[in-house]
């Protein structure tokens, strides 16, 4: 199963469950399923810190596309149950020196897919970019 990273408002940081409806999708976040791993980040444009937690999905639902409209980036209703809390900061003020790299190093992967554009939303992330969030739990 991939991992999954979603940036996104998050009310309350420790919940023990977390309920994510109708998020945007990109790099892959549509597959998204229950049983993935995923790692929550608190969106900084709405106050948050960066990487709260990493949690396993517990439903994942496809919102049904909306009449009369041409392109629709695909969005999912997603329910997450916490497994852990991060331990470190992980976020834009971190990441933003790999801004614009590609060395295929997981902090310049995570800077591309979660703050290159301002948009909260749910991507996959590689193997090695969950190696190394691992590392803040």
């Amino acid at each position: 199963m991939p991992p999954f990273a979603i940036k996104t408002e998050v009310r309350d940081t420790r919940a023990r469950t977390f309920a994510f409806p109708e998020q945007k999708t990109m790099y892959g976040g549509k597959a998204i399923a229950p049983g993935d791993t995923v790692f929550v980040f608190a969106s900084e444009n709405e106050g948050g810190p960066g990487l709260v937690a990493r949690g396993v999905v517990t439903s994942a639902r496809p919102t049904p596309k909306k009449r009369g409209i041409a392109r629709q980036t695909p969005r999912v209703s997603v329910t997450v149950r916490r497994r852990a809390l991060a331990k470190r900061r992980l976020g834009r003020a971190e990441l933003k020196p790999f801004a614009g790299g590609d060395d295929g190093r997981p902090e310049a992967e995570l800077h591309f897919k979660l703050y290159r554009q301002a948009t909260n939303k749910i991507a996959g992330v590689s193997a090695a970019a969950a190696r190394f969030l691992d590392g803040f739990f």
